[in-house]
């Protein structure tokens, strides 16, 4: 219920967001009707619409996202036909006719009946400005979203994204009423009702044309995150968990959506210590493996301090934290603390125990693994982020957890708390110094980050910019574009773009984005394991030199030999906008994500 009630007041808070802007239009032009009979409907037929189908969206297959592209297009058609009423009567009398008719089928000819005929047609515009609707997904939609993904459909993501669009709806409707009382002045002062009139229908032609072009979703996204993702954060901190910020891979490498009935989803009170009780640590059931260790139990771990750490092998905010977790394991782990880093793939490919298995080996990481593959642990805690950690006390309770990267002096206070309670002694100084991380463990350089997380599957697809746009599920031919925006990104060359990457079918395909941010990251894989892929990187059409990343040499030039996170370019001094492109000299390459730091 009170994630609930966070995720309605994310919804109330995307008016002050630039994303509801091509909505604005649509909302406004219908101020001069009766809001029970115009605006009213029309919000309601937007929020049923988006809720529907961003449940489809986040759990269907290809059909569903199919489907919403097909009732795109119907939509903006509808929406023009609608601003072009806007700017001729004569017009507007014309389309009028089939729903004043239907409307004196179901009712009398007579002032209800055209009543009616409004309702149904405030009805039918809602219901296509849903369609076109593409909110920004700060912290609170991103959990609700990648949760959907994770955990499957049911009622449970559909109500939440109600109650989203239902805020939406919310601030949407207080603003229309006031708004409606402005242009009535307005008309009144200045006899202006049909320059009114026309002006709103050419801002609806302007929404229209931005929604064609994606700008709802691409330059109004990036201008949008920065003012209103603090205020949402503010909420999850007060409302629900204490949650810093985009975490590992999307939006939110956001996972399942707090519930109340999460070991972390809220605090059952304060021990006299001053650390939070939690509840109680979840059962290790539902382990598909462990590395570096034999099962553990929670009853094995009784009179231990325990750190969970949920991370995934291709998350660059995981790969960043792991230092840290190991500098505590090595430091304190003679003195009462077991860490156990639970992997919770996010790709498929994470799934493979081999593949975790050379991931935990080259990383060096000596702390029990245990292999989540079908969430059971993560669901257990309630969990919503890459990485997350919870801090359990030696009688088996969870007495905080710090999520994403960052506080690690807190959480190092957190564990030698936690070990003085359990009686142990002679702890060592507090501080921990990991060993000097270098390539994609190293600290992000946040002050120059302007990236978002990018994925290149359609089902999170965004900034995509090749002519044509994506095509789902079967080679395509895809050229890129002669100039690239920031964060926009195109493909070259015959790709196949599924739910979840873009497989390269023929050699010498390219990726370009225009990105600004010290560290370019890209998450990719041999599409056979035995058939490595060369591959070459260039930075503004030159090799990247001394910016070159750890995969990658002076001359921009690496193989992709293993499913994983590969770091491309690392940018020295200072950092501005720059194009990256990266051609695959051999085909057969998997590419999921970008990453930047």
């Amino acid at each position: 219920m009170i994630f609930a009630v966070l995720v309605f007041l994310s919804g109330v808070l995307t008016i002050l967001s630039p994303c509801i802007l091509p909505v604005l239009p649509f909302v406004f032009a219908r101020s001069e009707q009766r809001f029970l009979t115009s605006g009213l409907p029309l919000l309601a037929g937007m929020s049923v619409t988006f809720a529907g189908i961003a449940s489809l969206a986040a759990v269907g297959g290809s059909w569903a996202v199919r489907v919403n592209q097909y009732g795109r297009v119907t939509a903006l058609v509808l929406l023009t036909l609608f601003a072009a009423t806007l700017l001729s009567r004569q017009l507007a009398d014309w389309a009028a006719r089939p729903f004043v008719a239907l409307g004196n089928r179901l009712l009398p000819p007579s002032a209800a009946g055209a009543a009616q005929a409004g309702l149904i047609a405030s009805l039918l515009l809602g219901v296509a400005t849903g369609l076109l609707w593409a909110p920004c997904a700060g912290p609170i939609l991103g959990l609700v979203l990648t949760g959907a993904a994770i955990s499957g459909a049911n009622s449970h993501t559909t109500l939440l994204l109600f109650a989203y669009a239902l805020g939406a709806a919310t601030s949407l409707a207080v603003a229309l009423l006031a708004g409606g009382r402005v242009f009535a002045a307005m008309k009144r002062s200045l006899g202006a009702g049909e320059w009114v009139r026309r002006a709103l229908g050419v801002a609806v032609l302007l929404a229209v044309v931005a929604i064609a072009f994606g700008w709802d979703s691409t330059v109004l996204t990036r201008l949008s995150l920065a003012g209103t993702n603090s205020l949402e954060q503010s909420l999850i901190d007060k409302i629900g968990p204490s949650a810093r910020g985009h975490t590992g891979t999307a939006a939110s490498n956001a996972g399942v959506a707090a519930t109340d009935s999460g070991a972390a989803a809220s605090n059952r009170g304060t021990t006299a210590s001053g650390l939070p009780d939690e509840g109680r640590l979840p059962s290790l059931q539902g382990i598909t493996g462990w590395l570096n260790s034999p099962p553990l139990t929670p009853a094995a771990l009784r009179g231990k301090v325990v750190l969970v750490d949920f991370w995934t092998y291709s998350c660059i905010n995981c790969l960043r934290t792991l230092p840290y977790v190991e500098a505590w394991y090595d430091k304190y782990r003679d003195h009462g603390l077991v860490v156990i880093g639970v992997h919770a793939p996010e790709f498929a490919f994470e799934k493979n125990p081999d593949n975790v298995r050379r991931a935990v080996h080259d990383l060096r990481i000596t702390y029990p693994v245990a292999l989540d593959d079908d969430y059971a642990v993560w669901k257990a805690f309630g969990n919503q982020y890459w990485p997350a950690d919870y801090f359990i006390d030696s009688s088996g309770t969870i007495r905080g957890h710090y999520f994403s990267e960052g506080d690690y002096d807190e959480s190092e206070q957190t564990i030698r708390r936690l070990l003085t309670e359990a009686g142990y002694e002679n702890l060592p100084p507090a501080g921990v110094k990991p060993a000097a991380a270098a390539g994609v463990e190293a600290p992000a350089d946040l002050a120059d980050e302007r990236s978002p997380e990018t994925y290149l599957g359609y089902q999170r697809e965004s900034g995509f910019s090749s002519p044509g746009g994506v095509i789902e599920g079967r080679p395509a031919g895809y050229t890129v574009p002669p100039a690239l925006d920031l964060n926009q990104w195109a493909l070259g060359g015959e790709w196949t773009i599924a739910p979840d990457r873009a497989v390269l079918s023929d050699p010498h395909g390219r990726i370009v984005y225009g990105f600004s941010a010290r560290d370019l990251h890209l998450v990719l894989g041999p599409a056979a394991a035995d058939q490595p892929v060369r591959f070459r990187v260039r930075l503004d059409g030159a090799a990247p030199g001394a910016s070159h990343g750890e995969d990658t040499d002076a001359n921009g030039e690496g193989v992709v030999k293993d499913q994983r996170l590969y770091q491309l370019i690392r940018q020295h001094g200072a950092v501005g906008p720059h194009v990256f492109s990266i051609e695959f000299l051999d085909g057969g390459v998997q590419a999921y994500a970008f990453t930047f730091g």
